[in-house]
């Protein structure tokens, strides 16, 4: 399979003289598109003063009604899945094409995307403080939300005579319902699903991240001076290129990137953000003050506590992508025999994308944005969070730059994977279908850089909501199962009945030095 083919689409869009009269363009088709999605899948209803949009409603309930039906096993589980993740309990013989690490730095690329830094920012600005509060709340509960999808993902996988892996809520809601005596119910949600991420993936997956990486760009070299300023279709143009170089390998080159980019990208900006922070540390105490005094109050919103609590729930849940059954797709090709040990790993993800780094973006914001009169600039989404970095360190939008470049790549390449186990799911897994597949995906990328702010957070938002309806009915209808392997799976690990492979190497290298003197050659 040659590169070229895959972007040739792409230099035909660029071959243009006008590129400006291009961009207006799209971005004038897009725009009652976005509208027009959003209203259908954010219709809101009043509640306490606020209006409250229905998917909201359907995703929050959700999360929370598997936290306590599953026990907390958020905080049960917990530790539990870093032995996971070190590798503690892989088992080097069970079927499947990547590892427990590789699966979840795969679905962490894909989560942890440019809306941790401009996506926080707006809605800190649009909710204020208090909207951290409750994005962390939902990051919470979204844990358990996870570890039910992804353990199903594993469930119901496919796995091909190539040795390859097919799964994800496509494959759960159909074989999952069938099992209950509804086999057209579930074939009919399945489709559905596969249909809606198709299309989900070309806007949160590769438009709105290279839409924001764009911004941040050009914003470090010159602004409206840049060269990129007037070429936002060349920038689309090499990020395009660069994803598909990847993507052309499948899942084993996206999990070999996704496990050496992710804690890249992760470190970098997690350093970059205390720096930030430990400049502004008088302002410390003030932001946890000025976050729980927001959260509970009506001050600055409309609709007061709930209209904070929607738009740090909405954050949340764009951020993390629990409810959605996105992440089941990469998690269905772990390497296991035990489905609930995926659904265990898959709880740290909105840990470390909601909670860790959602809230080392919210104290930049509070601590430094709001005392310095950032707010009031005009700037908004990674163009407010990139002002702050510069407030004390003129170069270091530059790292922030760096990052929001790997967090849009790493996002893009997981999402071409989970889009293109759902367009083989619709119409096969044959070379051509998976090229052209391919070619729309990178296609999509740089037009991305051609859009408006707006245009694609509305779309984004609603292509990605949507696809939660049929995924969440499908695990309210699975869940007992899932609740049984869990409670089986719990009562081995205390038992002990569940080898730890980990613990086993190292015993055997303990008696190769005790019965030779030495270790054993290798």
């Amino acid at each position: 399979m040659n590169i070229y083919k895959l972007i040739l689409p792409l230099l035909l869009v660029s071959n243009n003289s006008h590129a400006d009269s291009i961009d207006t363009a799209v971005n004038n088709f897009l725009e009652p598109i976005s509208n027009a999605l959003s209203t259908f899948v954010f219709f809101s209803i009043p509640m306490l003063g606020a209006d409250v949009p229905l998917i909201v409603i359907w995703l929050a309930c959700a999360a929370l009604f598997f936290t306590c039906y599953l026990k907390f096993i958020n905080l049960r589980g917990f530790s539990h899945g870093l032995q996971l993740i070190r590798g503690d309990y892989s088992n080097p013989k069970a079927k499947g094409e990547i590892s427990h690490f590789q699966a979840v730095a795969t679905a962490i690329s894909g989560t942890v995307g440019v809306g941790n830094i401009g996506g926080v920012a707006i809605a800190i600005t649009i909710g204020g403080p208090g909207a951290a509060f409750w994005l962390v709340f939902a990051g919470f509960l979204s844990m358990s939300t996870k570890l039910v999808e992804c353990t199903l993902g594993v469930m119901y996988r496919r796995h091909h005579e190539d040795g390859s892996v097919s799964g994800g809520p496509m494959y759960y809601l159909e074989h999952g319902i069938a099992e209950k005596g509804w086999p057209k119910l579930g074939k009919t949600m399945g489709i559905f699903y596969a249909l809606a991420m198709v299309v989900g993936c070309l806007g949160i997956g590769n438009m709105f991240q290279s839409n924001q990486a764009y911004i941040q760009f050009v914003n470090i070299t010159g602004g409206e001076h840049s060269f990129f300023a007037e070429h936002s279709w060349l920038f689309g143009i090499l990020i395009a290129g660069t994803v598909a170089t990847v993507i052309i390998g499948g899942i084993h080159s996206i999990a070999r990137v996704a496990e050496r980019i992710v804690p890249l990208m992760a470190i970098l900006y997690i350093v970059s953000t205390i720096v930030i922070i430990s400049f502004n540390y008088q302002f410390i105490p003030t932001a946890f003050k000025l976050i729980l005094q927001g959260a509970f109050t009506s001050d600055g919103i409309t609709g007061g506590m709930i209209g904070v609590m929607v738009i740090g729930f909405q954050r949340a849940l764009f951020s993390n992508e629990a409810g959605l059954g996105s992440a089941s797709i990469a998690h269905s090709a772990v390497k296991t025999n035990e489905p609930v040990s995926e659904g265990i790993v898959s709880l740290l993800e909105p840990f470390i994308d909601t909670i860790v780094i959602c809230t080392l973006s919210s104290l930049v914001i509070i601590t430094t944005a709001i005392p310095h009169g950032l707010m009031d600039s005009g700037l908004k989404g990674i163009e407010l969070t990139s002002a702050a970095f510069a407030y004390h360190i003129s170069w270091f939008p530059y790292p922030l730059a760096l990052a929001a470049l790997l967090f849009a790549f790493s996002t893009s390449i997981a999402w071409s994977y989970y889009g293109l186990k759902s367009w083989t799911y619709l119409f096969g897994s044959k070379k051509n279908s998976q090229l052209i597949f391919k070619m729309i995906f990178c296609l999509f990328i740089a037009l991305g850089c051609m859009v408006q702010l707006d245009s694609i957070i509305k779309m984004s938002d609603a292509l990605v909501f949507i696809i939660a309806i049929p995924n969440i009915l499908g695990l309210y209808i699975l869940a007992p199962k899932v609740k049984k392997e869990l409670n089986q799976y719990m009562a081995k690990l205390q038992q002990g009945k569940l080898q730890n492979y980990r613990q086993l190497k190292y015993n055997e290298t303990i008696s190769s030095i005790t019965a030779n003197g030495q270790p054993a050659q290798k």
